[in-house]
């Protein structure tokens, strides 16, 4: 697993590892406060990816689009985000 998703506190931490070696890393910060919205897409029959987007503040695009092979895990990412959102 080269990604990562870290749930703190007070922030969400996306981890991602770029490139074929994965030597180039880029991480981005998500606090809490400023998550606005968020949507699941899960997978179809043509479409094997399922799809989580965050929106922050007043954008009017998602900050982030991330993508999983299984819906499993999208959904209990989800959860998770929505827990942390709410508190």
């Amino acid at each position: 697993m080269r990604d990562l998703i870290v749930f703190t506190e007070r922030r969400l931490i996306l981890v991602d590892k770029q490139g074929m070696t994965g030597k180039k890393t880029s991480y981005k910060s998500l606090p809490y406060r400023s998550i606005s919205r968020f949507t699941v897409e899960t997978s179809g029959h043509f479409d094997l990816d399922a799809e989580l987007k965050i929106w922050i503040s007043s954008g009017v695009e998602p900050a982030e689009t991330l993508q999983f092979k299984r819906d499993k895990n999208v959904i209990q990412i989800q959860q998770a985000l929505a827990e942390a959102v709410l508190k």
